[in-house]
């Protein structure tokens, strides 16, 4: 799938600024869909394995159709800028991870990112802070795919496609909550919080 400009509108539009991270999503989403799919996914056909919480995700999440509501967007938390696709329909899986951080594609971008980020960049600042941001942002969008991510098909146990579960309600709170998610005290159901307050105690 190519990123045209209404894409690219629509996914700065969603995530609510252009930023490098954005631009990472926006590449690792295009390989993905270019790669194993060719289209957005309607339902579960395509699955993204993603291992941060990053802007990049909001990108992958526009492009690909790959979503938490759906149940084919997995999130581990390893703080990593690695991305895996899985069509589930053939089985092939691509994995691609960042070969280069931000902060190298920018000389003494940290610096200017620091004193925005901290509220301490006075209107000159500020404007230079815009101007690294999209250049490295244009310098991403750029570069050849080899050089952005290493990219290895790989095998992995796919996981299964989300299930819908009952909701029991909490028997402290009186919240619902899905029954896989829920805890047994003294014989009912709880919910995780109220099951953690009980556990401290």
């Amino acid at each position: 799938m190519a990123i045209n400009d209404d894409m690219l509108s629509n996914i700065i539009e969603f995530h609510g600024h252009s930023c490098p991270g954005l631009a990472i999503g926006i590449r690792a989403g295009d390989l993905a869909t270019e790669k194993l799919i060719s289209s957005r996914a309607r339902d579960e056909e395509l699955l993204a394995i993603v291992e941060n919480d990053s802007c990049s995700v909001d990108a992958i999440q526009v492009i690909t159709g790959c979503t938490f509501g759906k149940g084919n967007l997995i999130f581990k938390d390893y703080g990593k800028n690695v991305y895996t696709f899985v069509n589930r329909n053939t089985g092939e899986t691509i994995r691609l991870s960042l070969n280069v951080a931000i902060d190298e594609l920018g000389p003494d971008f940290a610096e200017v990112r620091a004193k925005a980020f901290a509220g301490e960049a006075n209107p000159e600042e500020e404007e230079e802070f815009e101007r690294r941001k999209d250049a490295i942002s244009d310098k991403i969008l750029g570069m050849p795919e080899n050089e952005l991510f290493k990219i290895e098909y790989v095998d992995i146990e796919i996981p299964e496609k989300a299930r819908i579960f009952g909701s029991v309600k909490c028997s402290k709170c009186g919240e619902l909550v899905a029954e896989h998610r829920s805890r047994v005290e003294n014989g009912d159901f709880v919910c995780i919080p109220c099951f953690d307050d009980y556990s401290r105690n």
